[in-house]
């Protein structure tokens, strides 16, 4: 008895969808009931799914999603792509209001301040979906504690796909808990890679060439008192990382913090 009580207690719970919305063929975004008890760290993913047939069998399906809401929230907001053959995402993506998700009891991540060392500047380096935790951070107060300014760069294939950015940046400014403290210390810098636009270009181009740091008071990073969060596929995410270490910054964790962290989990 007690083994499945144990057992029990690690299973998902089931959340109310209280909201969808569409911004392209490629992405949407929900948000979901939260269980009283649910606690967790702004920047922090957890696992999301649903059930279905594997194998012949109905089990969850779950992936691991970034809570794009910020910890002091009464809801959890989520940013997903689209994955037509995706186990999860190709049904997740039909969800609708009043219907149910399963929700994961253990939310982790290294995208989180306990695992940066405090400085001046944060660059929040975001490709596609990736900019979900950040849109989390940049409207919790201790970000505005531990550095005089937030820099998220948000970088997409087509102008469409900026659209959630922009609309996380809005509502960030309009929160009554942090609008007023991020007026001028929240800089949004949004590019593309295959359409034209004021900035084109792969973030990686932008930090390599310096073009990136035209936009950005203080100019380049200096790794006395630049800090660096990363999130995005596995390509960006690897060679961003080179940059930063190039630039000096040494990698941290949430058991050792240091001057950068990246995030690893992926959604499918």
């Amino acid at each position: 008895m007690a083994d499945a009580k144990k057992v029990n207690s690690n299973a998902p719970t089931s959340e109310e969808v209280l909201a969808v919305k569409h911004f392209t063929d490629k992405t949407f975004s929900f948000s979901i009931t939260r269980p009283a008890s649910f606690r967790f760290r702004s920047g922090e993913f957890i696992m999301i799914g649903l059930m279905g047939e594997v194998k012949g069998k109905i089990k969850p399906i779950l992936r691991a999603y970034s809570v794009a809401s910020p910890s002091w929230d009464d809801k959890l907001d989520f940013y997903s792509i689209k994955v037509d053959d995706g186990p999860l995402t190709s049904k997740l993506q039909h969800i609708k209001a009043g219907d149910k998700v399963l929700l994961g009891r253990k939310p982790v991540g290294t995208l989180v301040c306990d695992a940066v060392l405090p400085g001046k500047r944060l660059f929040m380096f975001a490709t596609g979906t990736g900019i979900a935790p950040f849109a989390s951070l940049i409207r919790d107060p201790e970000v505005y504690e531990k550095y005089d300014q937030v820099i998220l760069t948000h970088t997409c294939r087509d102008v469409a796909e900026l659209a959630y950015g922009f609309e996380q940046i809005e509502a960030a400014r309009k929160d009554p808990l942090v609008g007023e403290i991020i007026s001028n210390r929240l800089l949004h810098i949004a590019s593309v890679t295959q359409e034209d636009y004021k900035l084109k270009g792969r973030i990686t181009d932008l930090l390599t060439s310096g073009e990136l740091f035209n936009h950005v008071p203080g100019g380049a990073i200096d790794p006395k008192h630049d800090r660096a969060m990363i999130c995005g596929s596995m390509d960006m995410t690897m060679d961003t990382k080179a940059i930063m270490e190039n630039f000096g910054l040494n990698e941290g964790s949430n058991a050792k913090p240091g001057d950068f962290v990246i995030e690893k989990a992926f959604v499918g």
